[in-house]
């Protein structure tokens, strides 16, 4: 099997342990994550081969962030390090019951953030590549960035790489001078598999689904399939929270064949709901790659998606057995021996 690439900054996580709030901590667990990285992260765990392309400071953090994710099966040759930069933070507050989980950055002039486009050669890094994934989040980390995600997609065309992105738009990333709606469109042209929300859509692409259609997300899907010829699955998750420690969630992917959903996962209690879209994504990719049918990619994104939401951390450290387990509609938890 080819590799899966991905590529998109790493951050490193602290967080208090188990509940306690951002003041209350005497001390803060370190692990590394970042959307890209995590689906990479979760396809190794999968058994798929997975490499994950990002900048780092030259200074331990970067290589102990290039050790986690090699320690989980990540092929990382092609990180490219930077003197004289810093390495991204953010801070997570695990919440509870009706107290929200929140989640402080410290990204800003990060290594990722000041990387030089030409320092990756797209040709080489993608010349044993099946697959390339990327995140909005990426392209709205600098303009260097978006740059890098234009070049790689370009070369994933030229070598026949299915391409897939998480559009995923954060607003308030998007603070290098280019607005999001000029620099979105042309990369998700480039797409085969795009995750995307109703909203994402209306924000990024001035896409609103039909007043008299009697499914949103469809009308929004096949209204985003016309504007962009290339893309063949419009896929995503449909969330349901109920509180921080109880959420319930199903896929939704829209296709040639029409308009497909699983049933909802009840998950209670919520361990780590961070990469549960990550977990998605990774899952549906795991399926195509095995060239599975569309309605089976999406049930096992979607058993992925709700796996993870039982893991402490960014990455979803599930195999495919396990996994498969959910699907099977083995969710009594169990124990198994």
């Amino acid at each position: 099997m080819k590799q899966i690439v991905t590529f998109g900054e790493i951050m490193m996580r602290l967080a208090p342990p188990l509940n306690y709030r951002l003041e209350q901590a005497a001390q803060l667990e370190v692990t590394y994550g970042g959307g890209d990285a995590n689906v990479a992260a979760s396809l190794a765990c999968l058994g798929a081969p997975a490499a994950h392309v990002t900048c780092f400071p030259d200074h331990q953090l970067g290589r102990a962030a290039v050790q986690q994710f090699r320690r989980l099966g990540v092929d990382m040759r092609h990180t490219v390090f930077s003197p004289n930069t810093r390495l991204g933070l953010y801070f997570l507050e695990v919440g509870a019951s009706l107290r929200a989980s929140s989640i402080v950055y410290d990204r800003f002039d990060s290594a990722f953030a000041k990387l030089d486009p030409a320092a990756f050669d797209w040709d080489d890094i993608l010349k044993d590549a099946q697959w390339l994934h990327w995140t909005g989040i990426t392209a709205a980390v600098s303009a260097g960035a978006a740059q890098a995600t234009r070049d790689a997609i370009r070369a994933a065309r030229r070598l026949g790489i299915t391409v897939s992105a998480d559009v995923n738009y954060r607003r308030n990333l998007w603070q290098y001078g280019q607005r999001a709606q000029d620099v979105m469109p042309e990369l998700t042209a480039g797409c085969d598999v795009v995750v995307c929300s109703q909203g994402d859509a209306e924000d990024l692409f001035g896409i609103v689904a039909r007043a008299d259609a009697p499914n949103g997300f469809a009308s929004m899907a096949e209204q985003l399939r016309q504007q962009f010829p290339q893309i063949r699955q419009v896929i995503a998750t449909k969330r349901k929270t109920q509180s921080a420690s109880h959420e319930r969630i199903k896929g939704m992917l829209v296709d040639e064949q029409g308009y497909q959903e699983t049933s909802y996962y009840d998950l209670t209690p919520v361990v780590d709901r961070i990469g549960g879209g990550d977990a998605f994504i990774a899952g549906f990719i795991y399926g195509a790659v095995q060239q599975r049918p569309a309605a089976e990619c999406l049930a096992f994104a979607t058993a992925a998606s709700a796996l993870k939401h039982t893991i402490h951390g960014d990455v979803n450290l599930a195999t495919a057995a396990e996994v498969d387990h959910i699907v099977r509609g083995n969710t009594s938890g169990r124990l198994l021996r």
